[in-house]
């Protein structure tokens, strides 16, 4: 039992070692791919389709403000108070999921960095504890500016299209740097689902979603980073 013990201790030294050392690379490296990235390619190749990977990658100084601003509005407006979860957001996504309503997440920005950039897609509850892991690693070794610099670079926003530069470029044919208040708000209303829905058919509910996006935009105020 002791040797099994010393095993699993050293085992457990490396894991914590080798991931705490990933995510303070991240904090200065931008991530080149993430798994969802090579999984939708193998997808597309499965189709009959072409590998596609559309993505470039900005720093923070040139996303556009109100692109900044839509994405915590339509995902996670306690992102600059919360230190990666958001514990009302948990306990009514579980009590939705547990009347059998639609399933929702409730994963705040954080989390869905963390799940982007260094899981598997995945709903299982060792990827949940994963997420929640990693999700505590960047929230103390990266700051909220960097958490949501890489958000907005490597997060799914269409077929094969990847952050907010190439979202833009792809939707309206400019950088994401010139991005109105309406154009932002649009494509945060399609986050959830982007290969769903898109801003170039936007449907009455992805409307609607814009709608309450712009709204609590206005309520928001200033991000103070």
């Amino acid at each position: 039992m002791k040797k099994i013990a010393r095993i699993a201790g050293r085992i457990l030294l490396w894991f914590v070692s080798a991931t705490v050392l990933w995510v303070i690379a991240y904090r200065f490296i931008n991530p080149p791919v993430t798994f969802l990235m090579i999984q939708r390619n193998f997808e597309r190749k499965a189709e009959g389709k072409p590998f596609k990977t559309d993505k470039k990658w900005v720093s923070f100084e040139d996303i556009s403000d109100n692109m900044k601003r839509a994405a915590v509005s339509a995902e996670d407006q306690l992102f600059l108070k919360h230190l990666g979860f958001d514990v009302k957001a948990i306990e009514k996504a579980f009590q939705s999921n547990q009347k059998g309503k639609r399933v929702k997440g409730g994963s705040t920005i954080s989390q869905q960095t963390a799940k982007n950039v260094f899981l598997w897609p995945g709903r299982s509850w060792i990827r949940k504890g994963f997420e929640a892991y990693f999700t505590m690693l960047i929230e103390i070794f990266w700051n909220k500016e960097r958490i949501l610099e890489v958000y907005l670079n490597v997060i799914e926003m269409g077929d094969g299209i990847y952050g907010a530069e190439a979202a833009s470029q792809a939707y309206y044919g400019k950088s994401c740097r010139k991005l109105s208040r309406s154009q932002a708000a649009l494509i945060a209303a399609c986050f959830p689902n982007p290969r769903r829905w898109t801003p170039e058919k936007a449907t009455p509910y992805i409307l609607h979603r814009k709608y309450l996006i712009m709204r609590n935009m206005r309520r928001l105020g200033p991000l103070d980073f």
